[in-house]
C-alpha cells in the first residue's frame, strides 16, 4: 500500500467507498444514542416532536460525528500513515486536499441542519463543530493531551447530544437532573476514549501525541480508564437513590458489577483486550445511560 503524505496521488476524485469510510459510520452510534437519551430524559413524548427527534439523531450521527471523523483523519494523516496506512487519505484513495474539503463541507452542512433545531439546537451544533476542530487541528490540537483530548470527545459525544436532545424537544433549558446525568456520562466516556487510543499507540508515540497509553503505559492507562468509567456511574447510582429512583439505581449497580468483572479481564492484557472491552463493558455503559434517562424522565 502506497502512503501519500505529500497529498499527491494519481487519482483526481476520491473513491465513494473511501468517502464513506472517512466518516466512519461505526462511530455514529454514541452521539445518536446520547441524543435519544436526552429526548427520553426530557419528559416530553418523542412522538410529539418526531421531526425534531429524527433530524437531531441524523445531525448528531452522520453529520456532526461524520464531520469530526473527516476532520480528524485529515489532521491525523501523518500519524495514520504509521498506524493504519490503508486508511482513505494516506492510501491515496482520497487524493489531494479532498479530505479537508469534505470536512469543511460537512461543517457547513452541520450548521445548516442545526439551524432547523431551534436556538438550543443551533448553539449546540456550533459548539460541536468547534470542539471537533479544536480536537484535531493545529495549533490547538487537544488530541495531543491524554487528558484534554479524551475529555473533550467524551463531553462532545455524550454530554452535548444528551443536553441537546432534552433542550430541543422541551424548547427550554433541561432540568438540573438531566444536566447532571449528561455531564457524568460524558466524563465517564473519557475512559472509553482512552481505551480507543490503544490501537494508535506506536504512531502516537512517534508523532508526539501524548495519549494516556503513551504517557502512562498500557497497564496504568487501562486502570485509570476503568476508574474514570466507574466513578461517574457510582455517582449516578447515588443520585438516583437520592431522587427516589431505587430500582433504576439497582439496575445500573448490577450493570456496573458486570463491568467490573469485564475490567478484570481487560487488565490482564490491556492492549490486546481493549477492542473486546469496547464490545462488552462499553455496551453495558451505554445501556445504563438509557436506564438513567428513563429514571429521570419520571422526575420531569
Amino acid at each position: 500500500m502506497t502512503v501519500s503524505l505529500d497529498l499527491h496521488s494519481d487519482r483526481v476524485y476520491p473513491e465513494p467507498a473511501a468517502m464513506l469510510r472517512l466518516i466512519k459510520p461505526i462511530t455514529w452510534f454514541p452521539p445518536m444514542w446520547a441524543y435519544l437519551c436526552g429526548v427520553v430524559s426530557s419528559g416530553v413524548s418523542p412522538l410529539s416532536h418526531p421531526v425534531l427527534v429524527i433530524l437531531g439523531i441524523f445531525l448528531a450521527g452522520p453529520v456532526v460525528c461524520g464531520m469530526s471523523q473527516a476532520a480528524n483523519d485529515w489532521c491525523d494523516r501523518h500519524v495514520d500513515a504509521i498506524n493504519e496506512p490503508d486508511r482513505p487519505i494516506p492510501s491515496g484513495r482520497i487524493p489531494g486536499r479532498w479530505g479537508l474539503w469534505i470536512a469543511l463541507a460537512m461543517s457547513a452542512l452541520s450548521l445548516f441542519v442545526g439551524a432547523f433545531l431551534g436556538t438550543w439546537g443551533f448553539i449546540a451544533t456550533v459548539v460541536g463543530v468547534l470542539a471537533a476542530w479544536a480536537y484535531s487541528v493545529e495549533p490547538i490540537r487537544l488530541k495531543r493531551s491524554g487528558w484534554w483530548g479524551p475529555g473533550l470527545v467524551g463531553l462532545s459525544y455524550e454530554s452535548l447530544p444528551w443536553f441537546t436532545g432534552a433542550a430541543v424537544v422541551a424548547a427550554s433549558l433541561p432540568s438540573t437532573e438531566v444536566i447532571l446525568l449528561a455531564l457524568l456520562y460524558g466524563i465517564g466516556a473519557h475512559g472509553i476514549m482512552t481505551l480507543n487510543d490503544f490501537k494508535a499507540l506506536e504512531g502516537d508515540r512517534q508523532m508526539g501525541v501524548n495519549s494516556l497509553p503513551v504517557t502512562l503505559g498500557p497497564e496504568c492507562a487501562a486502570r485509570v480508564a476503568c476508574w474514570i468509567m466507574a466513578i461517574p456511574q457510582c455517582i449516578v447510582i447515588g443520585l438516583l437513590m437520592h431522587w427516589g429512583r431505587e430500582w433504576f439505581a439497582f439496575a445500573i449497580f448490577l450493570s456496573l458489577i458486570v463491568q467490573f468483572m469485564a475490567m478484570q479481564t481487560l487488565l490482564k492484557d490491556p492492549k490486546g483486550r481493549a477492542p473486546w472491552y469496547n464490545g462488552t463493558g462499553v455496551t453495558l455503559y451505554v445501556l445504563g445511560m438509557m436506564v438513567a434517562a428513563v429514571a429521570v424522565r419520571g422526575l420531569a
